[in-house]
């Protein structure tokens, strides 16, 4: 089962208030893979260890525009919350969202994106 890491969520996964998560890569994940959600994947000092957050199962995976957060910030007729909720940010404007995750990917807003939607195993 592969890792994927919510650093930046992981206060929102615990809580299972998140189930929309936007990644670079991620590519060949289908609907029905599990995951192993985790803390952090990278940058651990030697003796740490990976903090396993849980098990999600894909629902959706989607290639898009990471722009297209702020042209349509609530596009699923299943889930009425907004982007925005749904990617554990309440509160915080899709366009402010678009800056921080280019600011920590180092991507533009036109960079292709994946939309994983997922559900808590």
């Amino acid at each position: 089962m592969k890792n994927m890491s919510f650093a930046i969520t992981t206060k929102q996964f615990i809580a299972h208030k998140k189930d929309v998560t936007r990644r670079l890569g991620w590519k060949t994940l289908k609907p029905g893979d599990h995951v192993m959600g985790i803390e952090k994947g990278q940058g651990l000092k030697k003796g740490q260890k990976v903090k396993r957050l849980g098990e999600i199962v894909i629902l959706r995976n989607e290639p898009e525009e990471l722009y297209e957060i702020v042209r349509r910030p609530g596009r699923d007729h299943v889930d009425s919350r907004s982007e925005m909720d749904r990617e554990g940010f309440p509160g915080m404007s899709s366009f402010k969202f678009v800056e921080m995750f280019c600011k920590a990917n180092r991507c533009e807003p036109t960079t292709i994106i994946n939309r994983i939607v997922f559900e808590y195993i």
